[in-house]
Parts: structure tokens; sequence; C-alpha cells
């Protein structure tokens, strides 16, 4: 750690922490209903259940994600952050926000809009927070001794990621514009805008890491950065196909669903490619471990699931059904969770003097915790797939096949717990690492 305001990033890690650990609670709450297990109906419904796990979700991310550019922004541009104590503040609002919607959520207070259910007012509060933010982060790159690739490309993810909240505050009458721009905030951000955020922090770690010259990893991000826009941009159309939009995105959909995989691809080469050319061995083995594994994973649950059921003729079938939360999973695991996870286990021992981060606990966390989030990934699958089968084509009846497919959420429950278990030996690690103190900096500064 080079400058002390990157102890701020800290904090922001503690939160998402914390909110993951709720999201898991309320995931076995969902999984215990899938199975037939649903005793806890009267005081948290499914929809309830599914609301916050999902809210959560993206809130734990966001926090990472700043938590990050915290961390990198300060060291990239070679100066401090603007305002520590304006830092916290939004930290601060952050938690408090996604405390109110969760307890919202619960009293039945919320939009109703699938993804987007947080109340109108917070929507508000969310966008002063992201303001302050971005306002800290945009003056620290200003005021910077340099600006690098890296840094550019992770605040205009964050910048672009801002604005396209905006789309999903706009009220309209008719469902189908409602559907059609609140997609502009769900898939824009996750199959658009947060793979520059992940190509920003992947391509940091990477310097970090492997010691492979900043020019020739940066030059990737270039690459990384056309293909997103290229598929993830109209790769929208995906969504469109049943909203009630012209027929034309049948066509746009499929192509460009079709050539999303391509930046997970790129992601995917790029990592592996830059490790065989590394020249030194980093003691960190642990941050490359969720470094390396972000990029291959995105591309197997982004990238190729992905592309498994967004074509229309696949769609047609698989579109709302359990297949899809397959997909979800990993590549939501994949492409964000590990890198965050990932930036967690490289900036920690630096934030907190302890200069290696690599133990049996920690390996622990990361094998249990992907081993864990595939069988649940197959899991889904198959529960999908017989989904499928029986409602679509055989025209069973809805509750009857979910019935029918009970068994499978038995599995996933035990792959869910291999998986929660992993992911409580990363917290104890987290945990048990310390704070981060002024003596950090002057041990890495020596």
């Amino acid at each position: 750690m080079k400058y002390k305001s990157q102890k701020v990033a800290y904090w922001f890690f503690a939160l998402s922490m914390l909110l993951l650990t709720l999201q898991l609670v309320y995931g076995f709450i969902m999984g215990f209903a899938h199975a037939g297990m649903d005793g806890l109906h009267e005081w948290i419904p499914f929809n309830t259940a599914k609301a916050v796990h999902i809210n959560l979700l993206v809130v734990w991310l966001l926090s990472g994600f700043m938590g990050a550019a915290y961390y990198i922004i300060p060291e990239e541009s070679q100066i401090e952050l603007v305002s520590v104590k304006l830092a916290y503040v939004q930290l601060i609002t952050l938690a408090l926000v996604g405390v109110a919607a969760i307890v919202g959520y619960h009293f039945n207070y919320w939009e109703g809009r699938k993804f987007l259910e947080i109340p109108r007012p917070l929507d508000y509060l969310v966008v002063a927070n992201v303001l302050l933010f971005m306002g800290l982060i945009l003056v620290t790159l200003y005021k910077g001794k340099r600006k690098t690739t890296t840094a550019l490309v992770l605040a205009m993810g964050l910048l672009f990621a801002a604005l396209l909240y905006l789309p999903g505050m706009l009220d309209f009458n008719s469902q189908v514009l409602d559907s059609f721009f609140r997609w502009w905030v769900v898939h824009l951000w996750v199959e658009g805008v947060w793979e520059l955020i992940m190509g920003g922090i992947l391509s940091f770690l990477l310097i970090k890491l492997t010691g492979v010259d900043r020019e020739v990893i940066e030059k990737w991000l270039y690459v990384i950065i056309g293909l997103t826009f290229l598929s993830g941009i109209l790769g929208t159309g995906h969504h469109y196909y049943y909203i009630g939009v012209n027929k034309i995105w049948l066509i746009v959909g499929g192509i460009f669903s079709a050539l999303e995989p391509l930046a997970f691809l790129a992601m995917t080469l790029f990592a592996l490619n830059m490790y065989r050319k590394g020249e030194k061995k980093h003691p960190n083995k642990i941050a490359l471990y969720w470094t390396l594994g972000s990029a291959i994973v995105a591309f197997i649950g982004a990238g190729l699931l992905g592309f498994a059921h967004t074509l229309p003729q696949t769609n047609l079938y698989t579109h709302g059904t359990i297949v899809t939360a397959s997909h979800a999973h990993l590549s939501f695991w994949g492409a964000y969770a590990m890198i965050v996870f990932a930036i967690i286990s490289y900036s920690l021992p630096n934030m907190t003097g302890r200069k290696y981060y690599d133990s049996a606990r920690g390996r622990m966390a990361f094998w249990l915790a992907n081993i864990g989030m595939l069988g649940m990934t197959v899991s889904f699958g198959v529960a999908g797939v017989a989904q499928v089968y029986m409602e679509r084509i055989y025209k069973m009846d809805f509750m009857k096949v979910q019935m029918e497919i009970e068994v499978h959420f038995i599995v996933l429950i035990i792959m869910a717990t291999l998986f929660a278990t992993g992911i409580t030996l990363y917290i104890i690690e987290f945990i048990k690492h310390g704070q981060p103190t002024d003596e950090a900096l002057e041990i890495d500064n020596q």
C-alpha cells in the first residue's frame, strides 16, 4: 500500500462480506422452498426472499467495485484520494440505503419491477451516493500525476454504470416501453459496463502479479473494450424477443448474443497469456488463483452458458425457466464475485502489513467455493432442462413440474452448503487478517 487513503477500501470490502453473508442466508431460504420445505413462507415469502437475494448481490458487488476503485485509483494516479472523509460518508450512506431496501422488502414496500425492486425514494439516495463516489474518483484522476489506461477503463466502467442506472427510474404507462428501458439497466450493466470494471481490475492485478510490462497488458484492454461494446450493446436484443417490440430484435439479439462470449474469451486468453509471460513469482498465490479463476469461470458461465440459451430458437423454450438461474449464478460468480475476491486477496496483505496471504484455509476457500458453485450450476441446469421438457414441450402444469424437480434442489442445497463453507473460510481469513494500519504503509514503502 503506497497511499494512506487506500485504507478506506478495507471498509467497503468489509461491507461486501457482510452483505454477501446475508445473501447466502436468503439463497438457502429459496433453495429449501424449491425443495418443498417452505416453512418460512408466512414471514419471508419466496418473492421477498428472491428480491432480497438479488438486490444484496448487486449492492455487495457495487461495494466491492467501489472498494477496488478506492484502492486502485490512488495508486494508478500516484496521488492520495481527494477526500477520505467523504469516502466514509459515501460508505455509510450506501450501507443505509441497502438496509432500508431490505427492511422495505419485508414490509412489501418496493417498486415491483423485476430486478429493479428498490423503492423510488431510495433511487434518489442511490443517485446521490453514486454521484459522490464518482466525484471523488474523477477528481482524484484529474489531479493525478499520471493517467493510465487501467485507471481510465475502470473509471469509464463505473461512470457508465452510474449513467445507465437512470433509465430504470423512468416511468411508463406502457409495459413494453417499461420493459424495454429496464433492460438498459439490467443487461447493459452486467453484460456491458461491468465487464469494463472487471477488465480494469483484471488489468491492475495482472500488472502487479505477473510483472509483465504495463504497455503489453493495457493493449489487451482495448480489445476487450471493443468486443464488449460490439456485442454487449446490441446483445440486449435477446431480452426483447417476447416483450412486444419489433421482430427485428430476434435477428439482432440472436447475432450479437452469439458474439458476446468473445469478450470473455478475450479476457481468459488475456489473463492466461499474461500469466505465462510473467517474469516474477509473486508470493500472493491466493490473489493469483482468484484472478485467473475469474477469467476462466467467467468465460464458462457468462460466455458459453449465456450463448447456450440466448439464440431465439433455444430461448423460445428456456425463457423464464431455471436454465436462466444456472447461467446467472456461474456468470455472476466468475465475472464479478471472483474478481472482487481477487482484489481483496491482493490488497488486504498490503493494507494490514501481512506480506503473504497464502494459507491452507485460503486455498481451501477457493476450491470449496468454486466446486460448490459448479455443483449448483449443474443442479440448476438439470432442473431447468427437466422443467423445459415437462412444462414447455409436454405441457404439464407449472406447479406439478415444480414438485417433480424438487429432488434436484436437494442436490443444490448440498452443493450450496459446500459453497457456503468456502465463503465462510474466506471471510474468516478476511477477519483474521486484521484492520489496515499505518505500519503497513511503512512496511510496503521500505
